[in-house]
């Protein structure tokens, strides 16, 4: 309303002085009638086109480069609106006035002319061209300048106005403390360009609230508000600042975004915003444009790494597969907690160089140690445990290609299940503390050999777990980790990159996804979940999952990941968010599953039952313990295949030793339960 106001005071000014300048102080009587008769509307009417265009909708102190805009334009519209009113309905009939010589009696000898005005014909009047080119120019300084000098003396900045002139306009989902950041740390960067233009969030508490830069939170995320603030606002970028924010609003901002060709950004966690290397907000700097794994249908998995990891802090800690995906981002976070030692085990030349560079060069770390050695071997796997005596031991490594494996199911079982059985035991045989084997969901009921070989990589770390309790042993379990190497969403990037098509399996099916940094949370803290941390369920729970149920051995343990997502979602996704539509510009492609390919992945087995554990969104699959001597013999039995060659002798065997397993615990635990 002040705005309004004193926009009022303004234009009724500019009608004003057009017609005090265009007769020079000197305004005819017809004229100064027509003024009279027209400021009353004029201005209201000149009040409305502005506001047309949208020129109340921000306080001053914030406009930019689109609100001067959109005062020319509206300047221009109400100039001819009151000159064609002018025209139309005021064909006033204005009396004119004429100068009538008469004789004026004076002595003889002075004889003179005087003139009076008397009332002429009546004319109609018309508002001289001077007068609506002085009108418009002085309507549009006096905006334009009270908008500028509001602007620059509520900012403090004068000398940063020629910056401030091409701002972006910048609409920020999330009125919370994630959002004041961003618009502090905005308003201290004028040459970040970047104007905040109000906030969207879904408090119903929030709504209509100003913050203390006049800020306004405009309305919520649900789908048809927001199309309408970002129609009405149209800014230039759109930034979420709710770094806990769940995938499926993520999602929904970035859709309405895309369908306007808005660019999103969004702030990082809490921890990554505010720690950094100095110590010091970085809030601007690490702005980044959404990622498929922001939009997972769930809220992401969040541990304070100093607090869960501390029981590795001045220990030796070794990591196999320390080169890939998951062992690499292993040893960035472990070596943020300050272990004595950080041993990296691989048996890749150049993967295990580009980790240890890495962690000397780009993060000073003084105390890893890169060994190169492939944990098939025994002696040298015995060498390298026994020189470096290691407190905890991360065995990530292993190999993951679902149709690779099944070409070559001997190396497989060799490097995934046979070289696991070997590391756990001679960690065990040496004293090693903690023992954490990294697997995966395909290990639940396994239709290939890759998830045979990882189901049998868990059977044999729970016998380790029996027969060296001095060793404590966890088995980490999770589904598809995004950004891995080789993993769908570098496919669908690279087919994407190429002009597709992107290929997709089936319609239907569906994985469970987490992101790597979560995937290495849950490995380090199921390090530091012991034996007796085994929690009761809760009233409600599965009554199998009783309170007197011993803690299993080697325990697995799972994390809550939510709901599964279509793949062929996660594809179209990620086409929209690099900048297509899905089918029109890149094509998706249905080419059906491959040999022993499941449409959904489960996280636990029948036979399997969660529990909660003192950890956030962690459960342990309880289970009964397997019988080591029958694990030594099944693994006796294929270690004899893997000697022999017998590619599909072996891939046969282990599908059927998976079956029977499924089938045997499946019927023992129905019938203990229900007695």
């Amino acid at each position: 309303m002040p705005q309004l106001l004193v926009d009022g005071v303004l234009v009724a000014l500019a009608y004003f002085l057009a017609f005090w300048l265009r007769f020079e102080d000197a305004v005819p009587t017809r004229y100064e009638h027509l003024l009279d008769d027209t400021i009353f509307w004029v201005v209201p009417v000149t009040l409305v086109v502005l506001a047309a265009f949208g020129l109340y909708q921000r306080l001053w102190r914030f406009v930019g480069q689109r609100d001067y805009e959109a005062v020319v334009k509206g300047v221009i519209v109400a100039t001819l609106v009151v000159v064609g009113a002018i025209a139309l309905l005021h064909p006033v009939i204005a009396p004119t006035t004429q100068r009538i010589p008469f004789p004026v009696h004076h002595p003889p000898h002075h004889p003179t002319i005087g003139y009076k005005n008397v009332a002429g014909p009546a004319s109609a009047v018309t508002l001289p061209g001077s007068v609506i080119a002085l009108f418009f120019l002085l309507m549009l300084v006096l905006l334009l300048g009270a908008r500028f000098i509001v602007h620059l003396m509520s900012e403090g900045r004068m000398r940063s106005f020629r910056a401030e002139l091409g701002a972006r306009d910048v609409l920020i989902v999330g009125g919370g403390d994630g959002g004041r950041l961003v618009v502090r740390e905005l308003a201290r960067n004028p040459q970040l360009r970047m104007r905040p233009v109000g906030f969207i969030d879904d408090d119903p508490r929030k709504q209509g609230i100003k913050d203390e830069h006049g800020l306004k939170v405009l309305g919520t995320t649900a789908s048809e508000d927001l199309a309408r603030i970002l129609d009405e606002i149209e800014p230039d970028e759109v930034v979420i600042a709710i770094p806990s924010a769940p995938g499926t609003l993520r999602a929904r901002v970035v859709t309405a975004c895309r369908e306007r060709g808005i660019p999103v950004r969004t702030t990082p966690t809490v921890f990554e915003l505010l720690k950094d290397g100095s110590g010091q907000l970085q809030v601007t700097r690490q702005l980044r444009a959404v990622r498929v794994e922001d939009m997972l249908g769930r809220e992401p998995v969040r541990m304070e790494l100093e607090r869960v990891g501390a029981y590795l802090a001045n220990e030796v800690v070794l990591v196999t597969g320390a080169g890939g995906s998951i062992g690499g981002e292993l040893c960035r976070q472990i070596a943020r907690v300050n272990p004595r030692r950080l041993v990296l085990v691989d048996h890749a030349e150049d993967n295990l160089f580009e980790i240890l560079r890495e962690l000397e060069e780009d993060r000073h770390v003084r105390t890893a140690v890169a060994v190169l050695a492939d944990c098939k071997e025994e002696e040298r796997m015995r060498e390298v445990l026994g020189q470096y005596r290691p407190t905890v031991v991360f065995h990530a490594a292993a190999y993951k290609h679902v149709a690779m494996m099944e070409l070559n199911p001997v190396e497989a079982i060799r490097n995934n299940a046979l070289a696991t059985r070997l590391v756990a035991r001679i960690a065990g045989e040496v004293g090693v503390g903690t023992f954490v084997l990294v697997s995966t969901d395909k290990a639940v009921n396994p239709a290939t050999v890759m998830g045979a070989s990882k189901a049998l990589a868990e059977w044999a770390v729970e016998a380790a777990a029996v027969r060296h309790p001095g060793t404590r042993y966890a088995t980490v379990r999770f589904g598809n980790v995004l950004g891995s190497s080789g993993s769908v969403v570098e496919i669908f990037r690279r087919q994407i990159a190429a002009g597709g098509p992107v290929t997709v399996t089936d319609e239907r099916m569906t994985r469970y996804f987490m992101t790597i940094p979560e995937s290495v949370q849950l490995i380090i803290r199921a390090g530091s979940l012991g034996r007796s941390e085994a929690a009761s369920p809760p009233p409600g729970r599965d009554p199998r999952t009783r309170e007197d149920s011993p803690p299993a051995t080697g325990e697995v343990y799972v994390l809550e990941m939510g709901d599964p997502i279509r793949i062929i979602d996660l594809a179209s996704t990620m086409i929209r968010l690099s900048g297509f539509e899905p089918e029109r510009d890149i094509a998706i492609s249905i080419v059906g599953a491959r040999p022993g390919e499941k449409l959904h992945e489960d996280l636990f087995n029948p036979y399997e039952h969660p529990q909660p554990t003192p950890a956030q969104r962690i459960l342990r699959a309880h289970r009964e313990p397997l019988d080591p001597a029958w694990v030594e013999q099944t693994f006796a039995d294929i270690n004899l295949l893997v000697l022999e060659g017998d590619s599909a002798g072996l891939a046969e065997h282990v599908s059927k030793l998976s079956a029977s397993r499924l089938a045997a615990e499946t019927s023992a635990a129905d019938a203990r339960w229900a007695t």
